[in-house]
């Protein structure tokens, strides 16, 4: 029985899954039901040995079995038949908010003529060294005709590594949240909306040869990328290291600029070499960098081949299967799918990548967390939606256990376009999000969401109580988004944090303001900074409400200590709307900045403290 097990287990998971190309990864993954059945390496070997010799396993393997939800297009393909495809699989998607496809369509290096519209829980991908292996005639296309041209619903979708050539005046990104475009080359131009109401988003590492167009974007968050032109803001549009940021001052435009981005190491990313072989390639650490990462080249960086990942599917894998390859050394890569989990995923090893692909979703089932990751150094999680299970979680995401005090700041874990959902899809509940206990962490793009429509939406049917908990120090997130939480939507405990763009709606359903206050102070805020902090800063705060009761206020959209230490630049709240009259933010810091109401929606703060 023991030998039947291993035999069958290895050429599923070798011939469908995971291996391709070295004997090394091979071996990995045979151990793995040695270590499950009690089986010493020496039979391990002699398995090894009597798999070479019948050709199960082939220096030069086929293509990596990404799985069904993963189309891969090459020279061979046909303009007709990529079109049907892409088009196939944007007639499901286009409108499918809450459904559970996800795909991802990958494009080997070469030309393409395509028009490739993107819906729900798609991602499209090239697979080369540069952005510009990848070149499509046509348009990487996201509108929002569905909605009467509002875009913003069009969520959980993606773009990056390849370069486009419009065909038409200009390509056409019109979305929200969680829906990163990610080093991308646009030889035109780029609009960012649909003739209606848009609320993003976020671009980095990119490069677009004529202007941008924001149109009606609410807010949007840019990083290391560039352009000719920025044609206007509306609410809250930051920059940092955009060489290009568009001029003018705050608030007579909507514009905060800065200069370099401290530390970043751009998100790991798939592609084919030469020979056809599949690797990771990723980015090494950036200091006070500006532009594209790219410009003169390749730049720094590791690549890893294929067959150190664990390649995991949704219809076979389980906790157990996964967090037995991080164990024996593998990095992981989820294929698209929802991986319903009865344990969390548990990251313990240095330097490991967890790549998602085609926005994966990891859903767990009996009230723990999603995913956890041990206070090590080096980790890249990307790309990975994390959903509430009806059964509360205490958190979806923990980055460090509890009491973290290492330093990392030589090789930080990085955390690259995390989405958490609790409620929509189904009923769900979490206590928080996403837990940050170690030290020197980097945040490049979230967008944590407690659902204001959809399944279960509603003050007692989704519960959560914040979105984020900062405790580690020296943590920088860029491009943050939390919405809807029912106390601090984000709240930061650790010294030295920054924060470059934050976005945030307070909860709409709070059913009285009895139910919705901390002490004598109504309401919560939209960012807590702990009163025992001492250093802390901020660039571009939004915060807005939408309140669906009467007489429901929030004193403070921002509350910190009140210390030199503790710095705000450009912070705005904005009422949105309401059931009456009667609801609003008091103020913006503090019970500093007027209050908005429906007489009066937009107050803003320059700086706070206020300079002497």
């Amino acid at each position: 029985m023991k030998t039947s097990h291993l035999t069958s287990y290895n050429i599923r998971r070798i011939h469908q899954e995971n291996i391709q190309n070295r004997t090394s990864g091979f071996l990995d993954n045979l151990a793995l039901p040695c270590a499950r059945s009690g089986w010493a390496l020496p039979f391990t070997l002699i398995a090894v040995a009597w798999c070479l010799a019948s050709g199960v396993v082939h220096a030069a393997d086929a293509a990596p079995d990404f799985g069904p939800n993963v189309l891969i297009f090459d020279s061979t393909s046909t303009p007709a038949d990529i079109q049907s495809q892409c088009d196939a699989i944007y007639a499901t998607q286009e409108s499918n908010e809450f459904g559970e496809e996800r795909h991802a369509i990958l494009f080997k290096p070469g030309a393409y003529q395509a028009v490739v519209k993107i819906g729900f829980y798609t991602q499209v991908y090239g697979l080369g060294l540069m952005p510009d292996d990848v070149t499509i005639t046509g348009e990487i296309h996201s509108d929002a005709k569905r909605a009467t041209n509002s875009g913003t619903l069009n969520f959980w979708r993606g773009c990056e590594n390849l370069a486009v050539v419009p065909t038409k005046d200009m390509d056409q990104w019109t979305v929200s949240q969680a829906a990163p475009l990610r080093r991308v080359h646009i030889k035109g131009s780029l609009s960012l909306f649909d003739n209606g109401w848009t609320s993003g988003g976020f671009l980095a590492d990119s490069k677009i040869d004529d202007r941008i167009v924001p149109g009606s974007q609410q807010q949007w968050f840019s990083r290391n990328s560039e352009w000719s032109s920025w044609s206007n803001g509306v609410w809250n549009m930051v920059f940092a290291g955009c060489v290009t940021a568009p001029q003018g001052t705050w608030p007579d435009k909507p514009y905060t600029a800065i200069e370099k981005t401290p530390i970043i190491a751009e998100k790991p990313f798939l592609y084919v070499d030469a020979t056809g072989n599949y690797s990771v390639f990723v980015p090494g650490l950036l200091k006070d960098s500006g532009g594209v990462t790219w410009a003169n080249g390749q730049p720094p960086g590791t690549s890893i081949p294929i067959g150190q990942f664990y390649i995991a599917h949704a219809d076979k894998d389980t906790a157990t299967s996964i967090n037995d390859a991080l164990t024996v050394g593998k990095n992981l890569l989820l294929t698209p799918g929802i991986y319903h989990l009865d344990s969390p995923i548990k990251v313990t090893r240095a330097n490991t990548i967890v790549l998602g692909l085609g926005m994966p979703t990891l859903n767990p089932t009996k009230g723990m967390s999603a995913m956890e990751v041990a206070d090590v150094s080096g980790v890249r999680i990307a790309c990975v939606l994390f959903d509430a299970g009806t059964i509360a979680s205490p958190v979806l995401l923990q980055v460090g256990d509890t009491g973290s005090s290492q330093s990392h700041a030589d090789n930080p874990t990085i955390l690259y376009d995390i989405f958490c959902r609790i409620g929509g899809g189904s009923p769900g509940a979490a206590k928080t999000a996403v837990v940050i206990n170690s030290n020197d962490v980097i945040g490049d793009h979230a967008w944590l969401w407690r659902a204001d429509h959809g399944a279960g939406a509603g003050w007692t049917t989704n519960p959560s109580t914040n979105g984020l908990i900062v405790n580690g120090n020296n943590v920088t997130y860029y491009g943050l988004f939390v919405e809807h939480f029912q106390e601090n939507q984000t709240l930061w405990n650790g010294e030295n944090g920054r924060v470059y763009f934050y976005q945030c709606e307070m909860p709409y359903d709070p059913p009285t303001q009895d139910d919705w206050k901390h002490g004598t102070v109504r309401g919560w805020p939209g960012y807590k900074v702990a009163d025992n902090v001492k250093t802390h800063e901020a660039w571009g705060l939004g915060i807005y409400c939408v309140f669906k009761q009467d007489n429901i206020f929030a004193d403070n959209a921002v509350e910190a200590p009140n210390n030199p230490g503790v710095q705000f630049h450009h912070v705005l709240t904005f009422r949105l709307s309401g059931a009456t009259e009667n609801s609003g933010i008091n103020s913006v810091i503090n019970g500093t900045g007027n209050a908005s109401t429906k007489k009066s929606t937009k107050s803003l703060v320059l700086e706070y403290p206020a300079p002497q």
